[in-house]
């Protein structure tokens, strides 16, 4: 894989997640930076009703794939997150609702990636989307 100067994270605001989302966001995307969009929550909020919120998000992962060129995202939750202090299993399950709103975008991904940071502060895919054909 060539090297992607941008890949974009919509992330918690959480402090304690921005580093392993990024490095994890790095590594497997062979990337020099990542636009980080933080929010309390992202993972809820993006399944709200909070149709502006939803999309001041979306303008902003506009910049990042308009002006940036990125073509990987990722929409990321976390344990004992205080924006959104439910179950693993809960937060999983928006995630992957998460995914199904930005791939609805149609901003021409690579790739949408799902993640849940764990106690250790390890992220854990989710789902990963990908525009590449599935072999049967």
């Amino acid at each position: 894989m060539a090297k992607n100067e941008f890949v974009t994270a919509i992330n918690c605001m959480d402090g304690r997640v921005q580093e392993p989302v990024m490095n994890w966001m790095k590594q497997r995307y062979d990337a020099l930076y990542v636009d980080m969009i933080t929010e309390a929550g992202p993972n809820k909020l993006l399944r709200s009703d909070n149709k502006v919120l939803i999309e001041n998000i979306y303008d902003r992962v506009r910049v990042s794939t308009d002006r940036h060129g990125s073509q990987y995202i990722a929409i990321a939750g976390h344990y004992d997150c205080a924006g959104y202090p439910v179950s693993a299993e809960k937060k999983k399950g928006k995630i992957l609702d998460s995914v199904d709103l930005i791939e609805s975008w149609n901003l021409g991904f690579k790739e949408i990636a799902g993640l849940y940071i764990n106690e250790k502060w390890e992220v854990e895919i989710v789902c990963i989307k990908s525009d590449k054909p599935v072999e049967a």
